[in-house]
């Protein structure tokens, strides 16, 4: 059976300097994501393209958004497979190309999770996880780019 899950946000510019956008250098890049009932964050474009670099841009949300839901499903895996982790920390990177027409694409992304779990005799399961968690991944799975994993596993001592 098939189910289905609708989301939904709101989006508002609030980079409006005065002059709309009259020209490219004379607005802000600066928005606000809204979601009901949670922290707004706020969001411009990547500093290479006129972007506030204390703010959010969309290349490193989409990064977050893979690496939180690799998390997530990896932690559920781990839960179920009987394997205790006690610390998950994930240094994840992306790549992205920009075109010849002014766009660009990510080309790939890399998960470096470090995994502490309290039973060194479970390294080798919870280092397998991570491909079942890829696998499951709904983000993952909706992208058209390679999602690599180096994942670190440590225990506790």
């Amino acid at each position: 059976m098939s189910r289905q899950h609708n989301y939904s946000l709101t989006v508002k510019w609030t980079g409006n300097t005065g002059k709309g956008t009259s020209s490219y250098k004379e607005f802000e890049r600066s928005h606000i994501i809204i979601v009901e009932n949670k922290a707004e964050i706020l969001g411009s474009s990547d500093p290479a393209f006129r972007g506030d670099k204390t703010k959010h841009n969309p290349e490193v949300l989409l990064l977050a958004s893979i690496s939180s839901c690799h998390m997530l499903w990896y932690l559920h895996l781990c839960a179920v497979a009987g394997i205790i982790v006690t610390e998950y920390i994930d240094n994840a990177t992306g790549i992205m190309v920009e075109t010849a027409n002014g766009g660009g694409k990510f080309t790939e992304a890399t998960l470096n999770p470090i995994v502490t779990i309290t039973d060194i005799s479970m390294t080798e399961k919870a280092n397998e996880l991570h491909k079942k968690a890829n696998e499951l991944c709904f983000v993952a799975n909706s992208l058209n780019f390679p999602v690599y994993h180096k994942p670190t596993c440590t225990t506790t001592t």
